[in-house]
């Protein structure tokens, strides 16, 4: 087991923060951009790079070694120390002794549309940098020992900053993010008091979603602070506590990674999971459909995302008990969207417009034409049905079970009749009608349907999906392939999302060992890559963002599921061994 006080990480990889957080810590301060020196950067209407921290010694930079943990941040050399905890959501202490702080506006430049301007509050005397980036006040207060100030008032090209002395008195300050004013700062607690609270709030949530971690689980705390750290407040079109898929750049909610986040948090925190899975369903337009993602400052319709809900909602339906009526609301109104939008008059089967709709953004099933009839998208639409029948039955609703009963039951004929081949699924062209098969792993995806499908299509799924299976897990194109890529993107990598659904599929097809080596192979990925975006699927590499919360959630399932495995086989072994000792 892990230790209480959690896991150490680099900030390289994941950034420190709190839950319920906009801002965080880290050097990672874009897409793919590393800098020097941690930063605080926020998410509020975008990623931004706020304030640069730099140790000092004698008003020189100093050489120091950064450590995290989920409840402190920490800068050490043989001059001292400086340690950072979460006070609450907006608030952070800073204190340090023998090592002093450069805090620096990270962007120098102050225009009439951009940049930090920086004063002295004569109210208490703290000093704020408002920010054109965020709309948002950083509050810098002093709590003990010296500060030099410069660049206050400033306007155009200029260094704004504070200057911790680290000579002789220890110091500290507190830091804040807000809107436009509040009252002046008055820490009632120690900054001990502050970190040992932050460590009891993580501690506490890392119990609920993960209570069965174990040996057997090493990744499972880490996992649990990737979620807990990505998780804000409502502010913006957040209108609900959301887990973005990162705090990097990936700062958003997507309409299919919602899903994963929500499953993994089902049995611990079941109002968190719902607030995942109806948070973009706040969104949903006239039409029925999902928005393609949910930022802080902006709502996006362009694509949409493919529908796992019918499929995620048949893994939560206890985090929902006493709402089925809202419930199936809403998923009819998805369902119906592709029904209707998305389906060709006269057509049996749905479409997507562009890879990006599928979630797969640039699969090679896409490369021939976009506009395509996919035999993942007839699964997903087939399972959301299936959930719409049990919905409407629930809620006494004869009549529409029977429809839907009816809706699904004619999609799955017209994918076996239409898209398999008899050796595999294609993909038809909307416009051309022409039909191709690709090398990528979405053209497996029905595996879904698990026993809806005839046995001899499982098993030809499953004897494919195998081949895809490198020593990490399942790459999402064939390596044997010439299309395929290390760094592809959805043409070679290993993902969290097609991993959880085709091990899920595989699980309820009855090929239980094949499930349970992909289940296997992905956990020891992530014990060893970390929570990465995606995964080169020959040497196991994480890849673009490292700290992605779909990752942690589809280990956090996968390794729940085994734990609960593993305990009813040493169960069953247990009560056969007693069963079989001689009575005295």
């Amino acid at each position: 087991m892990t230790v209480a006080a959690g896991p150490a990480f680099s900030l390289r990889e994941i950034p420190f923060s709190f839950r319920g957080s906009w801002f965080g810590f880290s050097p990672v301060i874009g897409e793919e951009r590393y800098a020097q020196d941690v930063h605080l950067v926020s998410h509020q209407t975008g990623m931004h790079p706020i304030l640069r921290l730099i140790p000092t010694v004698e008003g020189a930079r100093a050489e120091t070694t950064v450590a995290a943990a989920p409840h402190r941040l920490t800068w050490t050399c043989d001059a001292g120390r400086i340690d950072l905890a979460y006070e609450n959501p907006d608030t952070v202490r800073l204190r340090g002794q023998g090592l002093g702080l450069r805090l620096l506006a990270a962007d120098p430049v102050l225009t009439p549309f951009s940049g930090p301007y920086f004063y002295q509050n004569p109210g208490d005397d703290s000093w704020v940098f408002t920010v054109y980036q965020t709309g948002r006040r950083y509050r810098i207060t002093l709590l003990a020992g010296r500060a030099e100030v410069w660049g206050a008032q400033t306007l155009g090209t200029a260094e704004r900053g504070v200057l911790l002395s680290g000579d002789g008195e220890p110091w500290e300050i507190a830091v804040e993010e807000y809107e436009t004013a509040r009252a002046p700062y008055t820490g009632a607690n120690d900054f001990e008091h502050v970190a040992a609270s932050a460590r009891a709030e993580f501690d506490a949530f890392r119990d609920a979603v993960a209570p069965w971690r174990s040996d057997r689980t090493p990744a499972a705390e880490l996992a649990a602070y990737v979620l807990w750290s990505a998780t804000v407040r409502p502010a913006g079109f957040v209108t609900r506590p959301a887990v973005l898929m990162s705090k990097h750049w990936m700062d958003k909610v997507w309409s299919w990674d919602h899903c994963f986040n929500a499953i993994a948090l089902a049995g611990g925190l079941p109002d968190l999971a719902w607030d995942q899975l109806r948070l973009v369903f706040d969104h949903q337009d006239a039409a029925g459909a999902l928005p393609d993602s949910v930022a802080h400052s902006e709502v996006l319709y362009n694509f949409v995302k493919p529908p796992i809900h019918g499929w995620a909602l048949g893994r939560l339906r206890s985090s929902h008990e006493g709402e089925s009526a809202e419930v199936y609301r809403l998923l009819e109104r998805w369902t119906s969207f592709w029904l209707t939008a998305r389906r060709v008059p006269g057509r049996a089967l749905a479409h997507y417009q562009h890879g990006n709709d599928s979630g797969w953004d640039n699969a090679t099933a896409f490369d021939p034409e976009r506009l395509v009839e996919t035999a993942d998208l007839a699964a997903f639409l087939i399972l959301q049905m299936r959930e719409l029948a049990r919905l409407a039955a629930e809620l006494a609703m004869p009549g529409a079970a029977v429809t839907w009963t009816r809706e699904a039951d004619r999609m799955r004929d017209a994918l076996i009749a239409e898209l398999w081949d008899g050796d595999r699924f294609v993909t038809r062209g909307v416009h051309s009608g022409r039909t191709w098969s690709s090398a990528s792993l979405l053209d497996l995806m029905p595996i879904v349907l698990a026993d809806e499908l005839p046995a001899s299509v499982r098993d030809v799924l499953a004897a494919r999906i195998e081949a895809h299976l490198t020593a990490f897990g399942l790459a999402t194109e064939l390596p044997t392939s010439p299309d395929y890529q290390d760094d592809g993107y959805w043409r070679g990598p290993i993902w969290a999302p097609s991993t959880v659904l085709i091990e899920d599929g595989l699980r309820r097809a009855g090929h239980t060992q094949l499930a349970d080596e992909i289940s296997t192979r992905f956990r020891v990925l992530c014990e060893k890559s970390g929570f990465a975006e995606n995964f080169d699927a020959l040497s196991g590499i994480g890849l673009r963002d490292r700290a992605y919360t779909w990752t942690a959630s589809a280990y956090l399932i996968l390794a729940a599921a085994h734990e609960r495995r593993e305990r009813e086989t040493a169960g069953s072994d247990d009560q056969a061994s007693s069963s079989e000792r001689p009575r005295v």
